[in-house]
């Protein structure tokens, strides 16, 4: 008879800091491969689609129970499922819940758990803290995006929005632009902002530094990589741009119609997004959780859905796109399961061989099967 002994291992954050969590460059690797895997077409998000970002739950504005959460600022709970192909052939799903008022509490906005599986038999191979996984691959993405899309040669950044996803974009830009310099970051909290730029400056001993407004932020930047969270959405000007200058959005941006109608588009993958916009099905397109403003350019017919690119295509080179050009690059990230999976199971690997972690027991032999 099989054993039918079921164990996974547990990792914890410390552990996973030790196991090279935080190693941007390996990371940034780590979503090049995945990426490519992705343009082989050799994955599965969720829904019929496949292509689905994952299940949320949304609260409403009148709770129906005395206890119900309540509509809030990036508040909601999320579970992106995903199989990710090539080498790595799992399953896994990252679970997390957020709410800006955790802030208050003095917790991260999300809190992240992912969990890989075997995809054949559903046997948990790993369950681990998701915080540092997301937020580097996050990064990771963005700097992936620069090694394809920004000009080789650039040296300076601009930072929008001094939070945590921030600092590991910056670390990513890092990677994907050998040749940076200089990051200018600019928050609506001042004070934040001269914190990261402290902070980042030691990191990655490049010149980090405040400025009081967008556009000082961006303007004449090689690469601009904005990723705030809450109900401000930054605004920016297309002259604000240099020609050439790779755009890495990662949340919401209020760009101008001509700045979209004019640059090159990609996208982690359109259609997510497209089934984003036909979950709302709305006529109202700045209700499209993100980049609602490009998709009522599609809507118009300004823009068609075809003109976007995917980096999966980029970086398996079925499509080229110039860097450094007179185009601007424009990047869109919405986030895939399959970038958590990836640099999750590297992690695991890694912890295995430093003997970190814990293996937890399901059963010897299930009770009923």
């Amino acid at each position: 008879m099989a054993d039918q002994k079921v164990e996974f291992h547990y990792l914890n954050q410390p552990e996973m800091i030790k196991a090279g969590v935080m190693n941007m460059t390996d990371c940034v690797d780590v979503m090049e491969k995945t990426f490519s895997i992705m343009g082989r077409g050799d994955y599965i998000l969720g829904g019929p689609s496949h292509n689905h970002h994952g299940m949320m739950i949304q609260f409403p504005k009148d709770p129906k129970g005395p206890k119900m959460p309540v509509e809030g600022p990036d508040r909601r709970f999320m579970a992106c499922v995903s199989y990710l192909g090539g080498d790595y052939h799992l399953c896994g799903t990252k679970w997390y819940g957020s709410n800006s008022e955790n802030l208050k509490k003095n917790l991260p906005r999300s809190i992240h758990l992912i969990i890989i599986n075997d995809p054949e038999t559903g046997v948990p191979i790993a369950m681990m803290e998701g915080n540092l996984i997301s937020a580097m691959r996050t990064g990771a993405v963005v700097g992936l995006g620069a090694r394809y899309l920004a000009s080789p040669e650039g040296q300076m950044a601009g930072i929008i929005a001094a939070g945590p996803i921030s600092r590991t974009c910056l670390m990513a830009l890092a990677v994907g632009l050998p040749q940076l310099k200089e990051a200018r970051v600019y928050d609506l909290d001042y004070k934040k902002a001269l914190l990261f730029s402290k902070e980042m400056s030691q990191e990655l001993d490049i010149d980090v530094h405040p400025v009081a407004n967008i556009q000082d932020a961006v303007r004449d930047c090689d690469a601009v990589s904005t990723a705030a969270s809450g109900k401000t959405i930054p605004k920016f000007d297309k002259n604000w741009f240099k020609d050439g200058a790779y755009i890495a959005l990662s949340s919401n941006a209020d760009l101008p119609d001509e700045l979209w109608l004019n640059s090159t588009l990609v996208a982690d993958n359109w259609k997510m997004h497209i089934d984003w916009r036909e979950e709302i099905n709305s006529k109202n397109h700045s209700k499209i959780p993100i980049h609602g403003k490009l998709h009522g350019l599609i809507k118009s017919r300004k823009i068609s859905d075809e003109d976007i690119s995917e980096m999966g295509d980029i970086v398996t080179k079925k499509k080229n796109v110039i860097r450094g050009g007179g185009s601007v690059n424009i990047f869109l990230t919405g986030g895939m399961g399959i970038e958590d999976i990836s640099w999750a199971y590297e992690i695991y690997k890694k912890a295995i061989k430093k003997s970190l972690g814990n293996s937890l027991k399901l059963w010897d032999t299930p009770y009923l099967y």
